[in-house]
């Protein structure tokens, strides 16, 4: 016995004969829903979810904070997607190593105009904490010419594979998911660059071939709300990893073409920057540490990236404090 209401019967009535009738209006209403879903998925979880507004002739898009692009600029180097910015590493009279701190650390307005009067530099840092294991590989692939390298100390001598460069180095489908990256940002750039309204405004970070710089207008893209802390630092140390990361660093020293003189140590500050730790390697492996006296207040804009003003600030201090050294080194190099 149907207990429905008349108006319940008569309601469902119409509609089954309305798709009885019409089932080509049911179809294109399931088609509607299903494309409708697509596109919400892939403006929410491809890299249509970040906007294109930093792409030149000399940038690309090196992340984009969604789970469904994520990185890019490990692949780019790694399946010589982007040749420029490799050939330009390799060329570089300055190199920089280390992680995602170093990048956005020195690239600033301070490190463009030291190098103004006519060196080439190359931050060839990656986010995801890298550290010397990916480096060492990537410069045997590169064989760069640098006379000087400037390396982030914390955390880069460790014993094992960041993961983004384990999945880079060993996963056998890696390739072709940064190819299917690299060929999706001509999309990207065409769609998004001329309607920005229908892309989302995800973290980006876009990078230049020329320098390896983050461009910093768009590292403000980037930014975590109500997570800006001030650099802080830690005289602590841990014997055991002290010990560990000299024997790495001893035999990555080692294999770098260049003086032993013009290899320079230095420690970003973050949030509980590890000063003790830092010291402690750089004197087992026969350095000093090369730090500017920091500028007051410097702060991170997530609790680990100095924000673009420390950076700038920072910057500057350490040109003026290994300046001479490195052009020392780059004037060396000329003579002989």
């Amino acid at each position: 016995m149907d207990v429905r209401t008349p108006a319940i019967q008569v309601s469902l009535r119409r509609r089954d004969g309305l798709f009885k009738e019409r089932p080509a209006l049911y179809i294109l209403i399931l088609l509607g829903v299903c494309v409708a879903a697509g596109l919400y998925k892939t403006r929410a979880d491809s890299i249509f979810a970040c906007q294109a507004s930093g792409y030149t002739s000399d940038r690309y898009l090196g992340y984009c904070d969604v789970k469904g692009y994520g990185d890019y600029e490990h692949g780019a180097f790694w399946f010589d997607l982007e040749p420029v910015a490799e050939m330009s590493a390799a060329r570089a009279d300055v190199l920089f190593l280390g992680s995602s701190r170093m990048q956005f650390a020195f690239s600033t307005a301070a490190t463009a105009h030291w190098f103004a009067s006519g060196s080439s530099y190359y931050l060839l840092g990656f986010i995801g904490y890298e550290n010397s294991i990916f480096a060492g590989a990537l410069l045997h692939k590169l064989k760069p010419r640098a006379e000087v390298y400037i390396i982030n100390l914390p955390e880069f001598f460790q014993p094992f594979e960041a993961p983004l460069a384990k999945m880079v180095m060993h996963d056998a489908a890696a390739r072709t998911r940064y190819e299917v990256k690299h060929l999706s940002q001509i999309f990207h750039r065409a769609i998004c660059g001329q309607m920005p309204a229908i892309c989302g405004r995800g973290w980006a970070i876009f990078r230049s071939r020329q320098t390896g710089f983050y461009a910093p207008e768009y590292i403000s893209l980037f930014k975590l709300r109500g997570n800006s802390q001030p650099v802080s630092y830690d005289q602590k140390v841990d014997q055991r990893e002290i010990d560990e990361a000299i024997a790495i660093g001893r035999i990555f020293l080692s294999e770098l073409p260049a003086r032993a003189e013009c290899v320079i140590l230095t420690a970003v500050p973050t949030v509980g920057t590890r000063l003790g730790v830092t010291n402690a390697i750089a004197r087992g492996l026969g350095k000093r540490l090369v730090v500017p006296q920091d500028p007051e207040g410097l702060q991170t804009f997530d609790g680990s990236h100095l924000d673009e003003a420390s950076a700038q600030r920072w910057s500057e201090a350490f040109f003026e404090t290994a300046g001479p050294r490195i052009k020392k080194c780059l004037a060396t190099a000329s003579a002989e």
